[in-house]
């Protein structure tokens, strides 16, 4: 079933490209460590949820990379950018070849049935 976003025709031609431009950078900085990285965490200090999915990593010896976005009381607004970027609602964001896979629970599913190292195989 395909993610409800708001369709091009039902926003107004003067504001399209604000919207485009909307924190365009995390969204572009996270976007190319994605495709440059076979796995990305992206996550945010204080929440221990993307502390765990790097440990799961580190215990199953993949390599990752990292992008951190600030904490509960800083950088909110950029890292909403993300969450409408994505359609996922919380931290961490897990990237496995480029492909949204979810967050440290989802992770932890994925190694323990199998299909993480299939993905990155």
């Amino acid at each position: 079933m395909p993610r409800a976003i708001l369709d091009e025709d039902h926003i107004h031609p003067a504001v399209r490209e604000r919207i485009s431009r909307h924190h365009h950078g995390i969204v572009d900085e996270v976007r190319q460590a994605a495709a440059q990285h076979a796995v990305l965490v992206v996550g945010m200090a204080i929440n221990p949820w993307p502390r765990l999915a790097r440990r799961t990593l580190r215990r199953a010896g993949i390599e990752h990379h990292y992008l951190g976005y600030g904490s509960y009381f800083s950088q909110w607004r950029r890292r909403t950018a993300l969450k409408m970027w994505t359609g996922w609602p919380t931290f961490p964001m897990v990237f496995v070849k480029g492909v949204l896979v979810g967050g440290a629970q989802d992770l932890e599913r994925l190694h323990a049935s199998g299909e993480l190292a299939r993905l990155l195989g």
